[in-house]
């Protein structure tokens, strides 16, 4: 028999393809975004931006994976993952990051042991990346 704590982990929300949601979003199970979510979100299980997903917003959270659009800073305290199909604009903090080759992404990264936002800037106040100028991923 499943415990109370294993049904909540198992479930999910999905934000449909036709749905739009604006303002402030919070989640405590799998949150699937397939819609558009203008606004933050904050989550502490994964959230997946899927490939026909749009967000406008900041997205904090424990694990976040995204495979559509995002416009906005992500901080997650164990790992981000940005699929080839992504566009990705904003920075992104977590102690694990995954860039796939043929990911959009224009941002910077600070990768360190607890998610925090605050990211190294360079003399001229940029960050580095391994991004090209076209925002695809060189490595």
């Amino acid at each position: 028999m499943a415990s109370q704590n294993d049904s909540h982990r198992e479930q999910v929300s999905i934000l449909g393809p036709t749905l739009r949601f604006k303002g402030e979003l919070h989640a405590d199970e799998d949150l699937m975004v397939r819609g558009r979510v203008e606004g933050s979100i904050t989550h502490s299980q994964r959230l997946t931006v899927c490939r026909e997903g749009q967000v406008k917003g900041d997205i904090a959270g424990q694990v976040i994976a995204v495979e559509g659009t995002v416009e906005g800073d992500l901080r997650a305290t164990k790992s981000i993952s940005v699929a080839s199909t992504a566009h990705l604009r904003g920075d992104v903090s977590a102690p694990s990051v995954s860039i796939v080759e043929g990911a959009n992404f224009n941002g910077g990264v600070l990768m360190d042991g607890n998610g925090s936002s605050s990211s190294s800037r360079g003399p001229d106040g940029s960050t580095q990346s391994d991004v090209a100028p076209n925002g695809a991923v060189t490595r």
